[in-house]
């Protein structure tokens, strides 16, 4: 395979024992990420004492394996695999060699056979090391962290991973503080997850808990969305409106995209928050608030400040503690924790969920397409994840086994890499890049690209945001620059009457028609101030 990033090993290259950095809190370690017994994946063994020389056996009954947290140990005791081991040894340069001596157990790198002994490096042991063995177990062998917070509340997250852990913990450390928190991560990380879980941890979980998605809000809007208006303060305003600000009195406001509130916006935020009080749109007098904020952001907010585009006083009232989300690419271990979970819920909102129960055929998912799976970069990261699990689930429903190799081949452009490639090395240097597949750059998808998203996605620009691998935020620039996608804000009244009239009067069926989003419809009705049945309120 051209770049493997592994080469095979001579006898004089696994005598030198490894050392161990002074402060070096990791150990070697394997990580189950899918076994038939789907309750073990999860389950993790330290190789401790491998980079002092010691070897370790991996074979049908060893090593022995645990859940976080767990007491219980036990070993693969997959039939598939023999009871002659596959050995791992400590090498120079820290690396580690993975010798299959005598076993018949098949074992597979990157999609290749293992069939002598071979080096592997350390630094894709930062990476992790995809091992397949008999076709039955997917293992990752890496570098991970003995602690773990097992036992503590997880707040819906799933994952060991030291991230993840670290996440936690900073959960629980801020949710009693009355601080602004800022949650910054890339598209499809999780935010809003970690915003309710801040929530619920809080004091504040019996009050309000109200989301407010700043890209999806237009500007004109805005102001009147967080802090409310009075009758009469614009066209339309017929009678008093709540802001999502006295929405969530007493409770907890998470503003997504953040970083995409306009200017105007940006300075009735923070006066906002300095203040404790609010001014809904044409009032003459404020009204205290008793709010904690959440925000989020994947944007740089530091070079939207740079530029002049974000206020760097409202950063920093924001950041009041700061929680950073890892993407899915920099926490591998946890993945098989994370396809399980969805397998389960999309099968058993399929009305098949017995799909993934072991009876001694051939699994559901082969262990073949788990290794695939954890190959690509997902830069869409666990919203990504998600979304191919839903589509193996849907293509495949009724079948069994059902997931073919083909089927991930044919993801393979929609999740972003190439199936079945580890990481490549990087050239000069031996040391294997962290470059993946990207997620296509906002600029170069054409109009073409943005109406089929929109259309196949019934004009949901969320949805058609995630088909495209893009952020939320990118879609509406890009819709808002496009002189072919349809703006629910350019509808006019006689427009809305007469698709009512050609249509079922469904709000869905004159959005189909109009070719714009429910949602936006609906906003444009109450901006036009039409009744429920579409028509110009007198």
């Amino acid at each position: 395979m051209a770049g493997r990033p592994w080469s095979q090993a001579t006898s004089t290259e696994m005598v030198e024992p490894l050392a161990v950095e002074a402060g070096e809190l990791r150990v070697v370690g394997l990580t189950i990420l899918y076994h038939p017994e789907l309750e073990r994946v999860g389950e993790r063994a330290l190789l401790t004492g491998l980079e002092q020389g010691r070897e370790f056996a991996l074979s049908r009954g060893e090593p022995l394996f645990s859940a976080p947290g767990a007491a219980a140990r036990e070993p693969l005791a997959e039939r598939g695999l023999s009871r002659a081991p596959i050995w791992l040894r400590g090498a120079a340069a820290r690396a580690v060699v993975l010798d299959p001596g005598d076993s018949r157990t098949r074992v597979e790198l990157g999609g290749q056979a293992v069939d002598r002994p071979t080096v592997i490096a350390r630094a894709e042991l930062e990476l992790g090391v995809v091992l397949l063995l008999a076709g039955r177990v997917v293992l990752l062998l890496h570098l991970l962290e003995p602690a773990t917070d097992a036992g503590q509340p997880n707040f819906g997250l799933i994952g060991y991973s030291p991230a993840m852990v670290a996440v936690r913990r900073d959960i629980r450390k801020v949710s009693d503080f009355a601080v602004p928190v800022l949650v910054r991560g890339e598209s499809g990380t999780g935010k809003e997850l970690v915003a309710r879980a801040i929530h619920d941890a809080s004091a504040r979980r019996s009050k309000p808990y109200v989301a407010v998605n700043l890209a999806a809000v237009p500007p004109t809007l805005a102001a009147s969305e967080l802090f409310g208006a009075v009758r009469g303060a614009f066209t339309g305003a017929r009678d008093d409106r709540q802001g999502a600000f006295l929405r969530a009195q007493g409770g907890t406001l998470f503003l997504d995209e953040v970083g995409e509130a306009p200017p105007e916006l940006q300075v009735m935020l923070l006066r906002s928050l300095e203040a404790g009080e609010i001014l809904p749109v044409g009032a003459d007098k404020p009204r205290a608030i008793d709010v904690r904020v959440v925000a989020a952001t994947d944007a740089a907010l530091e070079a939207a400040i740079a530029a002049e585009r974000f206020r760097a006083p409202l950063y920093y009232r924001l950041a009041g503690f700061v929680i950073r989300l890892p993407p899915l690419r920099e926490r591998r271990e946890d993945l098989g924790r994370l396809l399980v979970a969805f397998l389960r819920a999309e099968l058993s909102a399929a009305g098949d969920q017995d799909a993934l129960r072991d009876d001694g055929r051939e699994p559901w998912l082969p262990a073949a397409a788990v290794a695939r799976l954890v190959h690509h970069a997902f830069p869409g990261n666990v919203r990504q994840l998600a979304n191919v699990v839903r589509h193996l689930v849907i293509a495949n429903r009724g079948l069994r086994p059902a997931v073919h190799l083909q089927v991930l081949d044919e993801l393979a452009a929609w999740v972003g890499g190439a199936a079945g490639q580890p990481p490549a090395a990087a050239a000069g240097d031996g040391e294997p890049s962290r470059a993946r597949a990207l997620a296509p750059r906002p600029a170069d998808i054409s109009e073409a690209q943005l109406e089929r998203a929109l259309r196949e996605h019934r004009y949901s620009p969320e949805r058609a945001a995630e088909a495209l691998g893009i952020p939320r935020a990118s879609i509406y620039r890009l819709m808002d620059r496009s002189t072919r996608v349809r703006k629910a804000s350019s509808l006019s009244a006689a427009e809305i009457l007469a698709a009512q009239a050609r249509t079922s009067g469904s709000d869905e069926a004159v959005a189909e028609l109009l070719e714009v989003s429910v949602r936006a419809l609906r906003r444009r009705i109450g901006e036009l101030a039409l009744d429920s049945a579409g028509r110009k309120r007198t």
